[in-house]
């Protein structure tokens, strides 16, 4: 790399550490902001074309879904943790190490698809058929997991390149890269379903050519523009303990997304003893409530470089600047959300319901009204949790999520569900209560012991 290369890059992420924090946190978070609005527009897209080719179609997808969210949490969790410890080693002024772990970065998330490639193969069937679906159900799913599972190489490489280059708060360049695969599906999906006339596999093959169009990107950009982790195989030596630094974070991070899969999987177990359609509702609100909670996850990953970096460099007035900022944002994109719900959720809902007695939309207006009362909370608690892994402390958050997924809302949910399917979405804002609380005092003590004590400036 060139002494003018070296001063560009050295200036890039100088100024997470100098900026004013009001013009830096959008600097950062808005480019990935964007990229998972469009994200979250692709779910509800897909969706909605799946849900007109066929109700059957539409309940497939939605049982496939929460191993879709298992791998996704999979490939963000490690790419949290390889976004944290770049962040950090880039604000210890150690580039060398930073550059040391993108590379470790990446073998750890081959080893992550490589997984899903076995899930795919060997235990799509089983999964799908874990909630008794019928027969076109069970084909249509196992068929469509099958595919996004074995060739989902490309979600996991795009993410770890989006991750690298949001560390050094590059984050345009990650948008571009996310935009690229979103737009791209939202594009085949059409095509390959109606037009070709493929159906469910067509929305599963559209998926995966836009994975594969996001990791070429993503890597291209990397390369060229990226130069203070551009990839090169020379001097790369294996170091365990550089992997155990990632993992530090990245394992907590992946379980605790990780239990939303769980989570979803059992409330739809739940739910199906009501009715597919209660299923349907649930997969529908997921694909809604993403358009609201995505910028709120964009926001945050904007936050884990610039947390991460003053952290590292102990700038204790920066990081309490830039949680406050980050707060103020996410509770505004939360409210707006929460509006939308409470106002019009028959809008919401229609584009999904192919019934002629739309009776799919009746029951998601109750269920969107009742879930969005927690939104605000939630904002709060996901600005905090990320608080937690942007110094290193990835388990608070996992013991956070633990308790508003599983813990919490699973019992609460199967205790309204004795009352009717509609009580069930209280476990909702009933489980959000408490894990809010949790973090709360997680995030007192993660500040008494780390954030404090660092020198004043």
């Amino acid at each position: 790399m060139s002494e003018k290369q070296e001063q560009q890059n050295t200036e890039r992420s100088r100024m997470l550490g100098t900026m004013e924090m009001r013009k830096l946190v959008p600097t950062v978070s808005v480019p990935i902001m964007v990229s998972m609005l469009v994200q979250a527009l692709y779910n509800i897209v897909d969706g909605i074309f799946v849900g007109q080719y066929s109700p059957d179609a539409l309940t497939a997808v939605n049982l496939a879904m929460p191993m879709q969210m298992l791998m996704i949490a999979v490939s963000t969790g490690m790419g949290t943790g390889i976004n944290s410890l770049i962040s950090r080693r880039l604000g210890e002024k150690r580039p060398h190490e930073a550059r040391d772990a993108a590379r470790h970065g990446i073998l750890i998330e081959v080893i992550g698809w490589l997984l899903f490639v076995i899930v795919g193969l060997f235990f799509a069937r089983a999964y799908i058929g874990m909630t008794n679906p019928k027969a076109d159900v069970l084909e249509m799913g196992t068929l469509y997991l099958r595919i996004v599972c074995t060739l989902s190489l490309g979600q996991f490489m795009s993410i770890c390149f989006e991750r690298m280059m949001q560390a050094t708060g590059n984050t345009t360049l990650s948008m571009i890269t996310q935009l690229s695969g979103a737009v791209t599906n939202i594009i085949l999906d059409p095509i390959l379903i109606f037009s070709c006339q493929m159906g469910i596999a067509g929305a599963a093959i559209a998926t995966v050519i836009g994975q594969v169009v996001s990791c070429t990107v993503g890597f291209v950009l990397n390369q060229w523009k990226n130069r203070e982790l551009r990839l090169t195989h020379e001097g790369f030596r294996f170091d365990w303990k550089t992997v155990q630094n990632i993992l530090v974070v990245g394992i907590p991070s992946t379980i605790m997304q990780a239990i939303s899969s769980v989570c979803t999987t059992l409330m739809n177990m739940i739910l199906a003893g009501f009715g597919d359609i209660y299923v349907n509702v649930l997969g529908v609100y997921f694909k809604l409530q993403s358009f609201v909670f995505m910028p709120v996850f964009g926001l945050c990953n904007g936050m884990v470089p610039i947390v991460g970096y003053n952290f590292g460099a102990q700038k204790k007035k920066r990081v309490y600047e830039c949680v406050r900022v980050c707060l103020m944002y996410a509770l505004v994109i939360m409210a707006v959300g929460a509006l939308l719900f409470l106002a019009v959720p028959n809008l919401l809902m229609m584009p999904f319901d192919s019934s002629a007695d739309k009776a799919l939309t009746a029951e998601g207006c109750v269920a969107l009204r009742i879930i969005c009362s927690h939104f605000l909370i939630a904002a709060a608690g996901i600005t905090l949790s990320t608080v937690f892994q942007a110094v290193g402390r990835g388990t608070y958050s996992l013991i956070m999520s633990l308790c508003r997924q599983l813990i919490v809302l699973l019992p609460a949910a199967w205790a309204l569900s004795l009352i009717g399917p509609n009580a069930i979405w209280w476990a909702f804002p009933i489980a959000e209560i408490v894990s809010l609380t949790i973090c709360l005092l997680l995030y007192r003590k993660c500040d008494r012991e780390l954030i404090a004590p660092l020198p004043e400036e």
